[in-house]
């Protein structure tokens, strides 16, 4: 499997190293007129036409709409299409070929039944997205520990007075099992530990209704991509430590995962085009870091399939 990690727009140019190179990438992803999106030419933006479809992980679904609807914008000939489903339905669509791109939290071996079948994909890790405890505003305490988070998504404990807070009953909401943001979530804290199977929390299956459950539902958490993160929900720290984008890059924040978009070994020329803008300047610069994401290039740590954390030199 080919891996792509986002990129600045010169390092590109400066690989292919030519100015004829740079001319045509300027006519497949739109040169940039400032950091906030792209501007191409009519003549440019009439080169691509055609449809791309992208689903899976509604984790990453704001960037991707936000950068999708700024790249119609400017080829007016192109239809992107973005839908959720979850990380296990975008692995599975893009693997059997039935969409352009499948959005994922997590690597796409380690969803897939064969894990050699992800040999047929390009990974292309467009960002990292922090992921954290969210809870309702009733809930009197602002930080928890690892233990007792734990604790709590394994039913050990049911109400709030047991880990420092109120007397108020605690609601868990999961997203549901094909969740890359359930899987991300369940490796950093529950580790191997399995809940029982006499503990079944409501499970949900996009992050928008996960946060607004939680916000209507007294006594409530769940977890949810920084990127969901707002007024209408509270935030917890975790072991005293904030869930911050700058404590993700160090990974004194443990609960993060890549973005990958993955595509089949020959993407189609307009789908390669989106691909090339999503890891573009215009996006990593701007979109990623306004929607709340992480840009690959700020991480001074690595994390492979099998989840090893490495320092990066």
């Amino acid at each position: 499997m080919r891996e792509r990690s986002a990129m600045t727009r010169r390092q590109f140019l400066g690989c292919i190293g030519s100015a004829t190179a740079a001319a045509a990438l300027c006519g497949l992803t739109g040169c940039s007129a400032s950091s906030g999106g792209s501007a191409t030419s009519g003549a440019a933006s009439a080169s691509l036409s055609g449809s791309v479809t992208a689903v899976g992980s509604t984790a990453l679904q704001p960037l991707v709409e936000a950068a999708a609807e700024q790249f119609m914008n400017d080829h007016s000939s192109v239809q992107i299409t973005i839908q959720g489903g979850g990380s296990g339905q975008g692995i599975t669509q893009i693997s059997q070929h039935a969409v352009q791109i499948g959005n994922s939290d997590v690597f796409a071996e380690t969803k897939l039944s064969q894990p050699s079948d992800a040999n047929s994909l390009i990974d292309n890790r467009v960002c990292v997205v922090g992921m954290g405890p969210v809870v309702n505003k009733s809930v009197s305490i602002d930080a928890i520990s690892l233990d007792d988070l734990k604790k709590i998504f394994t039913g050990q404990v049911s109400n709030w007075k047991e880990v420092g807070g109120a007397d108020e009953a605690i609601t868990v909401i999961n997203r549901a099992s094909g969740s890359g943001t359930r899987a991300t979530f369940e490796d950093a804290v529950l580790g191997s530990t399995k809940a029982p199977d006499s503990f079944k929390p409501q499970e949900q299956d996009s992050s928008g209704t996960v946060r607004k459950m939680i916000s209507q539902t007294p006594g409530a958490i769940s977890y949810l991509a920084f990127s969901y993160f707002d007024d209408s929900i509270k935030t917890l720290k975790v072991d005293n430590v904030a869930p911050e984008s700058a404590n993700v890059e160090n990974n004194t924040w443990t609960i993060w995962a890549y973005e990958h978009m993955y595509t089949s070994n020959e993407p189609d020329e307009t789908t390669q085009a989106f691909i090339d803008y999503m890891m573009s300047d215009d996006v990593q610069q701007s979109f990623v870091t306004q929607n709340g994401y992480i840009p690959v290039s700020g991480m001074k740590v690595s994390r492979d399939a099998q989840g090893t954390v490495s320092k990066l030199s």
